[in-house]
């Protein structure tokens, strides 16, 4: 069973919500998360994972801006 954990996403359309992912075999979540909009894909808005503090397991999720 994988495990998962819970990571803010920070600016964008979606500040201050956060969304669940499963970790990888290295206990590290993905690199990016694609935020859908109403329109889906097409109106998506991508954010990047980045640490969040002093301990290599707390992070969040940065908007970078829409998906083009």
């Amino acid at each position: 069973m994988a495990s998962s954990v819970q990571i803010l996403l920070v600016g964008g359309t979606a500040d201050g919500q956060s969304v669940t992912v499963e970790l990888d075999s290295n206990g590290r979540p993905p690199l990016t998360h694609h935020h859908l909009g109403s329109g889906g894909l097409a109106e998506a808005q991508i954010y990047e994972l980045e640490s969040a503090g002093d301990d290599a397991r707390e992070w969040r999720y940065r908007w970078t801006g829409p998906a083009v």
